[in-house]
Order: structure tokens, then C-alpha cells, then sequence
């Protein structure tokens, strides 16, 4: 006869989880009603927790809605309002996308419905960033795909919407990651130098500029991994240096090997301003430990950022030292991963043992 003491109470984790807000719970997604207001809430609802003896659980909005209970007005458990939110950012997303120049908060805000303060933290919350932040992405973007098409500098930094050369000189590592000279060139005159190894996981490829490391991977034929660095710098000389980059193999080798704390190397991060932000949040993830895009998202002080957050993720070309392998679903799927997903799985597994915790 089972032990009924070793079941575990499904309702009782449920509890938990409402007293404890957690809006991403273990024991699964679920809703909870109040049973003397009439409404029905997420677990992570930022009201006043029910009593127990008031409380009702099911497993979706529409149960809810059958016994009788409405959506709290609070947590928005339907989604509904949250769906108006992301439509109106999109529409002024959309908006900064096809003006020449960027518009100011107000006209974005007049135009989306809302006060100026709430537009800009929904525009946050959503995006990741400021719409002035939003603004000058999109600039740099046009920036790149003119330098990219060949037009010349001054014509493309007038063309992108900069004032002045000295806007995008002054900062090119915000703007575009090198000089507008260099993106036009595709790297031209950059120097990247690599060098291979074998891994545990296979075939492993370390490029690095005179910053740092630009470039880690591994997992594929040594031909392919210097075809994804070229593709990011198709200009560049790329020059095989063994010797120069050797401890950083050997470090990266023995990670993949046996990890037993965080890999730290000098690293060369180009990215947007959003980009930067969360691939700090990565290497913010305790060794041993993983987070689910939400999570990250929520670290960064941008919630409802979590696609955008997982596109970051997929951009990140420095795996294992930026380790975007600790980041999984919120259901705990490991979703992908540049370099597979068994191998992301290998990963997790061996910092697990290695922080104690296999």
C-alpha cells in the first residue's frame, strides 16, 4: 500500500506559491480565485494575499470564468491588457522604425493613448530600453546597413540621421562596436587572431582582437567555425596564432572538460546597448545555476522584454564565457542552443557536479 504521507498535496505547493507571489511557481502554471471578492488572480498578483479557507485553484482563466469569477484587474491573469500594452509599443516602435528622425517622448505617447510616465516604463518594461535608446539602435542599424552597402561614411552617417561624424566617432564602440570606417570595410584593417583545438564537445575555434576574445565555438568542423567568425568580419585577416592564444585554449579545453567555477577571459563584446545588458545578466548567473529567460528579463529591469532577451541570447558569439547555455525555458525545456541542445544539456550537467550539486 503507498505511503499517502509521500504524496506530494498539489494544492499545498499552490498555497505556497500565491503566499510566496512567485509567478513562475515549480508546481506548474495555475490560477487562483478569491472566493469573497469574486475574482480570479496569477500566483505572482501583487494584492494582499486571500485566506486560505477563501481560496480556489484551476487550471486556466476559463474554469475560472465557468465557476463564476472574473479577472482581477491587478495582475491582468487573461492577458488582455497586456496584449494593448504590446500593440501600442509595437505601433511606436514601428513608428521610430519609419521616421527620419526620432520623435520625441511625447509625441509617442500622445499618439499611443498614455501619459508620458506610464508610456515610458511600459516602452521599457516591453523593449528593454528608453525610446531614446530604441532611437539610436535603429539610427546605428541604418548606419551599418549603409556602411555594409558601401556608401561612403559622411554620406551614411547623414543618411542614418546623425548630426555630425563626430556623433559617431566620439563613441563608435556604443554606436557600432568599431569605427564606421572599419564596419564599412566589414573589419578591414582588424586583425583577428585564433587558434584550434580539440574539446571534449569537439572540434573548438578561440578568435580574439587586440581587446579580447570576439569569438568562441566548438561543436562543428574547424572549417565551419572559421566561416561563422568570417561572416561576422568578412574583411578582417584572420591569422591563425597558436602560441599568443594558448592559455586561453587551455583554459576554454578544460572548461569543457571539467568545469569547476566560471570561465573568465578578457573579452571583446560588440553589441547594442540592450545586448550588452543582458549578456552582463549571463555572466551574472552563479556557476552551477541556470535562469529562464523571464528571469533574466526581470534582472535587468525589463520584465516583459523575455523575447528580445532570448534573441540577445542567440547573438551572443563568446559561448561559455557569456554562457547563454544557462538560461532555459520556464518550464525547464532547454530550448535551443547555437551549438545543440545535447550539448547544452552536457554543459549544465558537468557545472552541476563541478559546483556540488550533480
Amino acid at each position: 500500500m503507498p505511503d499517502t504521507q509521500s504524496i506530494p498535496d498539489p494544492e499545498a505547493a499552490r498555497w505556497d506559491a500565491v503566499l510566496a507571489r512567485d509567478p513562475s511557481p515549480a508546481c506548474g502554471p495555475f490560477l487562483y480565485a478569491v472566493t469573497t471578492q469574486g475574482v480570479f488572480c496569477r500566483p505572482g498578483c501583487p494584492s494582499r494575499p486571500p485566506l486560505r479557507r477563501n481560496t480556489r485553484f484551476f487550471a486556466d482563466a476559463a474554469a475560472a470564468e465557468a465557476a463564476g469569477f472574473r479577472a482581477c484587474r491587478r495582475c491582468d491573469p487573461k492577458g488582455e491588457r497586456a496584449a494593448l500594452h504590446a500593440a501600442a509599443i509595437r505601433a511606436a516602435c514601428d513608428l521610430i522604425e519609419a521616421s527620419e528622425s526620432l520623435p520625441g517622448l511625447a509625441a509617442l505617447a500622445d499618439r499611443a493613448g498614455y501619459a508620458r510616465h506610464h508610456f515610458l516604463r511600459l516602452f521599457k518594461e516591453i523593449t528593454g530600453v528608453t525610446p531614446h535608446s530604441y532611437g539610436q539602435s535603429v539610427k546605428a542599424r541604418r548606419l551599418q546597413a549603409a556602411l555594409a552597402a558601401g556608401d561612403r561614411v559622411a554620406e551614411a552617417v547623414a543618411g542614418a540621421g546623425y548630426g555630425s561624424e563626430s556623433r559617431v566617432y566620439g563613441a563608435p564602440g556604443q554606436v557600432l562596436g568599431m569605427t564606421p570606417g572599419a564596419a564599412r570595410r566589414g573589419g578591414a584593417g582588424e586583425v583577428i587572431c585564433t587558434a584550434t583545438a580539440m574539446s571534449a564537445l569537439g572540434p573548438l575555434m578561440v578568435g580574439a582582437t587586440e581587446r579580447g576574445i570576439c569569438f568562441i565555438g566548438f561543436a562543428e568542423g574547424f572549417e565551419a567555425l572559421e566561416g561563422d567568425l568570417r561572416q561576422r568580419f568578412p574583411e578582417a585577416r584572420v591569422e591563425p596564432a597558436p602560441e599568443a592564444l594558448a592559455e586561453a585554449v587551455r583554459e576554454v579545453v578544460a572548461f569543457l572538460e571539467e568545469p569547476k567555477a566560471a570561465l573568465a577571459l578578457p573579452l571583446d563584446l560588440r553589441g547594442t546597448a540592450f545586448q550588452r545588458r543582458v549578456w552582463e545578466a549571463l555572466q551574472a548567473i552563479p556557476f552551477g545555476e541556470t535562469r529562464t529567460y523571464s528571469d533574466v528579463a526581470q534582472s535587468i529591469g525589463a520584465p516583459r522584454a523575455v523575447r528580445a532577451v532570448a534573441r540577445a541570447c542567440a547573438q551572443n558569439h563568446v559561448s561559455l564565457a557569456v554562457p547563454c547555455h544557462r538560461v532555459i525555458g520556464r518550464d525547464g525545456d532547454l530550448t535551443g542552443y547555437r551549438w545543440g541542445v545535447p550539448r547544452k544539456r552536457a554543459l549544465l550537467a558537468k557545472e552541476r557536479a563541478g559546483a556540488g550539486k550533480g
